[in-house]
């Protein structure tokens, strides 16, 4: 199971929000740049990416911060928050060396613009599925619509997705472990690799997600606290990937 620490930026910082509430926010740093060359000091190979001021505003804000993490490791780097343009999608792969991005409201709201984007871009968009008592989430998680986390998964199959990020916005940043039985009820109805979200603390939070088989796991509080190291997580995980040899490191 592959595992993604991940990094969330506002207004430049590294932070974490509890149940994605922007007024219950905690800054763990104020240089993510360093956050990400110490998770691949500590083993990661891969970094989740949230760019909380886009998902607010509806475009992505830390741009310039993003691209400066990526230069500045060798990790499978993936971004969510505010992608909802064509354009953002080229800008973002073609000027940061972003290896692919998250979709969520677009994908409810605009279903076939987002599913062209996918043709577009085979493999390199995620779908990303925010759900609060099991409806999906939007807006940077401060609307909730009336469909449901498996409805909109269904709505795209067949089509190029590189994952499902399925994010439980009820136990994220709680410190509560994952929703393990509604990860696994995903995984077990779609084909594309699911990366569950929210909650994970310890090691045997990665180990239950794992034997649900889940494809990956995205963990954030957790590693900032200290609940749980990197290098746990990954052997908790078994995740022995391989290294990516494609980008410069500055």
């Amino acid at each position: 199971m592959q595992i993604w620490p991940a990094i969330d930026l506002r207004n430049g910082k590294c932070v974490r929000l509890q149940q994605g509430d922007y007024r219950r926010e905690t800054v763990y740093s104020d240089d993510p740049v360093a956050v990400a060359r110490r998770f691949q000091e500590q083993g990661a190979t891969r970094l989740h990416i949230v760019d909380l001021d886009g998902a607010r505003d509806g475009a992505p804000t830390n741009v310039e911060t993003v691209r400066q993490i990526v230069e500045a490791v060798d990790l499978e780097c993936e971004l969510g928050g505010g992608i909802r343009e064509r354009a953002t999608i080229e800008t973002l792969l073609n000027a940061t060396g972003l290896d692919r991005l998250v979709l969520g409201t677009s994908a409810l709201k605009q279903a076939d613009w987002f599913r062209k984007m996918c043709h577009e871009f085979p493999q390199q968009l995620v779908l990303g599925i925010d759900a609060r008592n099991g409806m999906v989430a939007t807006d940077g998680w401060r609307e909730t619509s009336q469909t449901s986390a498996l409805e909109l998964a269904n709505q795209f199959r067949g089509l190029p997705l590189a994952a499902i990020v399925y994010t439980d916005i009820t136990v994220d940043g709680m410190m509560s472990g994952p929703n393990v039985s509604a990860m696994a009820e995903m995984q077990s109805q779609v084909l594309v690799p699911v990366i569950a979200s929210g909650g994970v603390t310890t090691v045997g939070n990665v180990q239950q997600l794992a034997a649900a088989g889940l494809a990956g796991a995205i963990i954030g509080r957790a590693l900032y606290e200290g609940t749980i190291t990197l290098p746990e997580a990954l052997s908790a995980a078994d995740d022995s990937g391989q290294i990516r040899t494609t980008k410069t490191v500055s």
